[in-house]
């Protein structure tokens, strides 16, 4: 098993990059998210991987961020869903997304995927609600504060998530809770406080 490679960018492309290794190049399997954060060729990169072995073929997947790759760990767990199926979920909803997705049961938002049809979306839900709701999927490890020259990244208790938490503490169910934080209307980087007062409007 290899945890995570760490090495210097020798290719960039849209599903694959190309890191040198002290002399031997890794090809690694990544998303769109990925490679958009992904630090320039010729600087340094360390990518947590998942090993995908088939009898026919060895494949990484790679992520920037712990906390990716064992959400992609949790979603190949679902019948019907593979390596390259998890990652094109994580390329299109971040981490707490996904965690806002299953807990509404918002099918449609994990659909977006490509190659990921509804009544795949609908399974994913039913499988993991379970495991999102007794622990925080944002934080099954955490959002490191930077990447390898990548950048900052979100906190792991974020602010959705925070006023969520209020709302169950205030005797709503944890449904309600993030239906309406889902539902509020408010710009990034908004705190907990002004989207706990939008929810609450909305509920």
């Amino acid at each position: 098993m290899i945890g995570f490679i760490k090495g210097i960018v020798d290719t960039i492309g849209e599903s694959r990059a190309l890191v040198d290794v002290n002399g031997i190049g890794f090809e690694v399997n990544i998303g769109s998210g990925t490679a958009a954060e992904l630090p320039p060729v010729g600087e340094e990169v360390k990518l947590y991987t998942y090993m995908a072995v088939r009898e026919d073929d060895m494949s990484l997947f790679g992520f920037l961020h712990r906390d990716e790759l064992e959400v992609f760990k949790l979603l190949i767990k679902v019948s019907g869903i593979g390596p390259k199926g998890a990652q094109a979920i994580l390329s299109v909803m971040s981490v707490a997304d996904l965690r806002f997705a299953i807990l509404t049961g918002d099918a449609k938002s994990i659909s977006r995927a490509p190659g990921i049809g509804g009544k795949t979306a609908q399974k994913l839900i039913l499988e993991l609600k379970d495991k999102v709701a007794d622990a925080d999927m944002s934080g099954i490890d955490s959002y490191e504060a930077k990447g390898s020259g990548t950048g900052n990244k979100a906190p792991v208790q974020d602010e959705r998530t925070e006023a969520a938490e209020a709302l169950i503490a205030l005797g709503y169910s944890q449904g309600e809770a993030y239906r309406a934080v889902r539902a509020a209307e408010v710009p990034d980087g908004t705190d907990a406080n002004a989207i706990l007062k939008a929810a609450l409007k909305f509920l």
